[in-house]
């Protein structure tokens, strides 16, 4: 990616020399920094263009919008965070779990830093409080992690027969020990056995399939992680593949093909953090914006895949669902 030049922070200029004031550009720059991959990024980028829209900035027009993204290589994260910084960027928004926005905020105590996960991130050390996140930094708090229980009471009900479910975690996510702790209390209320692999890369995925289905389980909750997020591809043909029912965290898996998925509405956070966003480019403070939480959540079936793999969708569902797949 090529870099612009003189790139500055919007209102730095009136405490810059003259000289640097004449050099300064008319468009402020926001920097995206992602752990993610970029196909990943690329698929909420509208919607958050979409929200920055909203305040009356648009990319291109009145504003940049810059990218680097990590691939998945989290230790690549500090670097990026570097770059963006030298840049002068009027805004960094950090994206695909805590770990982002932790870099940014250990990088810069000046640059307005927006973030947007599914980790709690009170409990991941990113911010004090919901209300007063203080400091430089604010955002949209998915909650992912929190809802893990009730995707497994739905999951229960959808395979009601299940007498044995595996769950797949991945142990580097920052609310793994919260995911678990509700998974196992879910469990024990539906009076089910859960088993437990794990998996941070693409070859432990498919190996934690393989071994999930050779103990004859009969369903599979995949938890909510940005590392597996940025491979729903390959999740769903897995699936297909061991010819397992799964529940997903986002409805973007059940898009391509998953059989369902109960979470909230990632595109429409990403919408939220655009608007933040362009708060902040008009003069708002980050310590002054509360941490934003999703009021709605999503059922997402796919009668499509269930037919293929020869489930009965039970009523009761299909009644829950906000959107059916036909």
């Amino acid at each position: 990616m090529k870099r612009r030049d003189f790139i500055t922070i919007v209102g730095a200029a009136a405490v810059w020399p003259m000289t640097a004031r004449a050099e300064q550009p008319a468009m402020p720059v926001i920097g995206f920094l992602a752990s993610l991959s970029s196909a990943y990024v690329a698929h909420f980028a509208p919607a958050f263009r979409q929200g920055l829209s909203e305040t009356g900035y648009i990319d291109g027009q009145n504003v940049v919008i810059e990218f680097r993204s990590a691939e998945g290589k989290y230790e690549r994260l500090t670097d990026l965070a570097a770059e963006l910084i030298d840049r002068k960027v009027a805004v960094i928004v950090a994206i695909g779990g805590s770990d982002p926005a932790k870099v940014a905020k250990a990088a810069t105590t000046l640059i307005p830093i927006v973030f947007v996960s599914a980790a709690d991130p009170v409990r991941a050390g990113v911010v004090t409080s919901f209300n007063r996140p203080g400091g430089n930094i604010t955002g949209v708090s998915l909650l992912g992690s929190a809802l893990e229980a009730k995707r497994l009471e739905l999951l229960h009900e959808m395979i009601p027969g299940a007498s044995t479910i595996a769950v797949l975690v991945n142990p580097k996510y920052p609310d793994v020990d919260l995911e678990l702790r509700e998974l196992q209390e879910a469990a024990d209320v539906i009076k089910r056995q859960i088993i437990v692999a794990r998996a941070s890369t693409e070859a432990e995925i498919d190996a934690a399939f393989a071994t999930v289905t050779q103990q004859a389980v009969s369903a599979l909750l995949v938890a909510q992680d940005p590392f597996f997020n940025g491979r729903r591809d390959h999740f769903v043909a897995l699936a297909a593949r061991f010819n397992l029912p799964v529940i997903y965290n986002q409805r973007e898996y059940t898009d391509i093909g998953g059989l369902f998925s109960y979470g909230t509405n990632f595109a429409d956070g990403y919408r939220q953090a655009g608007v933040y966003v362009g708060k902040l480019l008009k003069g708002a403070k980050p310590s002054d914006l509360p941490i934003l939480q999703p009021t709605k959540y999503e059922l997402v079936i796919n009668l499509r895949t269930a037919k293929t793999l020869g489930i009965a969708v039970p009523s009761t569902l299909l009644a829950l669902a906000d959107e059916v797949i036909e």
